[in-house]
C-alpha cells in the first residue's frame, strides 16, 4: 500500500494519508484539508515556537493536545477567524460539561494564548479579558513515619529504591528516574538534580541509610551496561546537542541512567541501540499496589513521598528556607503550606467538646442550685431578644 506524508497537520507531526479505505483516526482527513488550506497554523508550527523557547517535552505535548482540540470543537474553522466568544464556549464546555479541574482549564487557556500570539502573531485586545479560572487552595497527602515505613516495606526490588530516594531525598517522580550515575556523591552525600521543573538544576541530600543499597544496585547496572556495549548497544540519550560535541559521551558509564529500563530500543535517527530510564508509570503502579496492600485510606501516590519529605524535615525543626532549597521551590509561599502539620493549626488546638468528654460519657444528670438559675437566666434572655426581633423586624447590628 502506498503511503504519502505531509508535515502540516494537526494530529501531532507527520501524519500518514492512506488509501482510500484504509483504517483512520476519526477526524482526520478534515484537518488535513484544514492544514493545507492554513499551513502557517500547522501543529509543526506550535512545535518549532515551542522548542525555540526550550519548552518541555510535557509542555510541547500538553500545548498541542489542546490547540488540536480547539480546532476540532469549532469544526476546523481558522483560529483567527474566532473571537474571545468561540474562545469562551470553549473553555466553558471544558468547565461545565467535562467538569476539568481549573489547573486544566487555565492550561488550556495558556496553550490557546500561544497559538495567537506566538505562533499567529495575533495580539487581540480580548486576549487579556479571558477569565482564567480561580485554582482552590489544597492540602497535600502526607504521610506519617509509620505509614511510610510501611509502603516502603511493601514495595519491592528497583521500585522501593527509587521510592526511598523520593522519600529521602524529597524527588519528584521523573527526578528521581531521570538520575545518572554522574548525579550522585556519595562522599558529599548528595545527589544534583538536573533539568527539575521549571528547566533548573538543585542539589538535595543523599540519605545515608541508602547508599549500600544503591551502590549495589549501581554494580548490577554497571555489569548490565557492560553487557550491553559487548552486543553493540549501551547507548542512551543524552541532553540536547550534546551528543554532537562528545560523540561517545551516551556511551560512556557517567551518562547512564540509575535506573534503567528492562529493554532496549532502536533509535532511526542516530541508528543506535539505547536503553531508557524505567518509565515512570511502572513505579506508580507499584506504588499504588503497594497502598492498598498496606490499607491505607489516604490517596498517597508516588509525589506524597514528597510532601512527607518536606513535613517531616519542618517537623524536626529544620529552617523552612532550607526546606525550599531542597525542594527546590522558587518562593518560600509554596513551601509554606507543608507548615500546616506543625502546632498552628488543627492539629495543635485542642477542641471544647474534649473538655466535656467526661460529662457527655457519664450518666444524665438533673441541673440543681446555680446551675439551674444560670440556665433559667440564658433562657429568659433569648425569650426577650426573640421579642425583640418579632417587633422591629430586626436585631441592632448582628
Amino acid at each position: 500500500m502506498r503511503v504519502a506524508r505531509t508535515s502540516n497537520s494537526f494530529s501531532g507531526g507527520t501524519t500518514a494519508i492512506h488509501d482510500p479505505g484504509a483504517p483512520r483516526r476519526a477526524g482526520d482527513g478534515a484537518i488535513e484539508r484544514f492544514c493545507i488550506s492554513c499551513p502557517c497554523a500547522s501543529l509543526d508550527s506550535v512545535r518549532d515556537a515551542l522548542r525555540v523557547r526550550h519548552c518541555s517535552r510535557r509542555t510541547e505535548h500538553a500545548y498541542l493536545g489542546w490547540i488540536r482540540r480547539y480546532i476540532l470543537f469549532h469544526g476546523k474553522r481558522h483560529p483567527a477567524e474566532i473571537g474571545a466568544a468561540e474562545v469562551s464556549r470553549f473553555l466553558s464546555t471544558l468547565a461545565v460539561e467535562g467538569r476539568v479541574s481549573a489547573s486544566t482549564q487555565n492550561q488550556a487557556l495558556a496553550a490557546l494564548l500561544f497559538l495567537y500570539r506566538r505562533v499567529l502573531g495575533v495580539d487581540l485586545p480580548w486576549l487579556d479579558d479571558l477569565v482564567r479560572a480561580a485554582r482552590p487552595h489544597r492540602l497535600p497527602v502526607v504521610l506519617s513515619r509509620e505509614e511510610v515505613r510501611a509502603v516502603l516495606l511493601a514495595l519491592r526490588g528497583t521500585v522501593r529504591l527509587i521510592c526511598v530516594l523520593l522519600y529521602g531525598s524529597g524527588l519528584r517522580l521523573l527526578e528521581g528516574a531521570r538520575l545518572r550515575v554522574k548525579d550522585l556523591d556519595f562522599r558529599a552525600n548528595q545527589i544534583t538534580v538536573r533539568c527539575g521543573k521549571g528547566d533548573r538544576d538543585r542539589v538535595s541530600l543523599l540519605p545515608a541509610t541508602a547508599q549500600p543499597a544503591l551502590q549495589r544496585h549501581l554494580e548490577r547496572v554497571r555489569l548490565q551496561h557492560e553487557r550491553d556495549l559487548g552486543a553493540g548497544a549501551g547507548w542512551v540519550e543524552v541532553p540536547h546537542a550534546l551528543g554532537r560535541k562528545y560523540p561517545n559521551a551516551g556511551r560512556e558509564w557517567p551518562w547512564q541512567w540509575v535506573f534503567p529500563a528492562t529493554r532496549t530500543y532502536f533509535e532511526p535517527v542516530t541508528r543506535q541501540r539505547r536503553r531508557h530510564h524505567l518509565h515512570e508509570t511502572a513505579i506508580q503502579r507499584a506504588v499504588h499496589r503497594a497502598v492498598r496492600e498496606v490499607g491505607l485510606t489516604k490517596p498517597a501516590t508516588c509525589h506524597t513521598f514528597r510532601h512527607s519529605f518536606a513535613t517531616h524535615l519542618l517537623e524536626d525543626g529544620y529552617d523552612i528556607r532550607t526546606v525550599q532549597e531542597l525542594l527546590g521551590h522558587r518562593d518560600v509561599r509554596t513551601t509554606m503550606i507543608y507548615t500546616h502539620v506543625l502546632n498552628r493549626g488543627p492539629a495543635g488546638v485542642r477542641s471544647p467538646l474534649d473538655g466535656l468528654a467526661g460529662e457527655i460519657r457519664g450518666p444524665a444528670r438533673t441541673l440543681t442550685g446555680s446551675d439551674a438559675r444560670r440556665y433559667a437566666d440564658i433562657a429568659c434572655s433569648v425569650t426577650r431578644l426573640k421579642g425583640r426581633r418579632g417587633a422591629d423586624g430586626k436585631l441592632g447590628n448582628d
